[in-house]
């Protein structure tokens, strides 16, 4: 009989690590070897463990899912990191695999699909969710300007225009055209919407 995969599981909620740790230990050929709640930890227990694959939570404290797999690149190459995420958007997905893990699936995947993309990991293949992976390919491009992106950057929701221009040496009347050009193209009703639309999509 062949060794059962030796799994790490990282995911700062209670309940859904618990059922995602029954759910893995119902296969007979994988074995979770630690179930933890943050970041750090998984670093830690991944050191002490060895698993073979890190299944990790995208949204953790102290250090996320991605920040996970740049460490364990680092310090434990020869384990695989998956990224489970509730929040699949294309540029997740492509920071995901810029950082060197090998799976992405999205938790409102089949219960049985983590288990199969553990075994796919484990053998050396990738794997990312086809809806997830289908959304990247057909993401709509930027349609802001970089200087509208740095303006963007600099006028958080309540931050006085003045303030804004002053950081960027600008005019208050360039930087509220600037605002204005941005909400336009974003179909924004609010400084504050267009920069939520703007992170949604990882453009700042």
């Amino acid at each position: 009989m062949s060794t059962a995969i030796r799994v790490l599981l990282a995911e700062d909620d209670e309940l859904i690590r618990e059922a995602l740790v029954s759910l893995l230990e119902r296969e007979p050929d994988i074995e979770v070897v630690g179930a933890v709640r943050d970041g750090r930890q998984a670093v830690e227990q991944a050191l002490l463990r060895r698993p073979a694959v890190a299944i990790l939570d995208l949204q953790m404290p102290k250090l996320d899912g991605v920040g996970v797999v740049r460490e364990l690149g680092r310090v434990l190459p020869e384990c695989a990191g998956v990224i489970l995420t509730g929040h699949g958007r294309p540029h997740v997905l492509r920071q995901a695999l810029l950082s060197g893990a090998r799976g992405f699936l999205a938790k409102g995947a089949p219960g049985t699909a983590l288990a199969d993309v553990v075994r796919r990991v484990n053998e050396g293949q990738r794997y990312v969710d086809p809806v997830l992976a289908a959304d990247a390919l057909t993401v709509q491009p930027m349609p802001l300007t970089q200087r509208e992106v740095v303006v963007l950057a600099a006028a958080e929701e309540d931050r006085p225009v003045r303030d804004v221009a002053r950081e960027l040496f600008l005019s208050p009347g360039t930087v509220r055209n600037y605002l204005a050009s941005i909400q336009r193209k974003l179909e924004a009703g609010s400084r504050a919407e267009a920069r939520r639309i703007a992170r949604d999509n990882g453009w700042v």
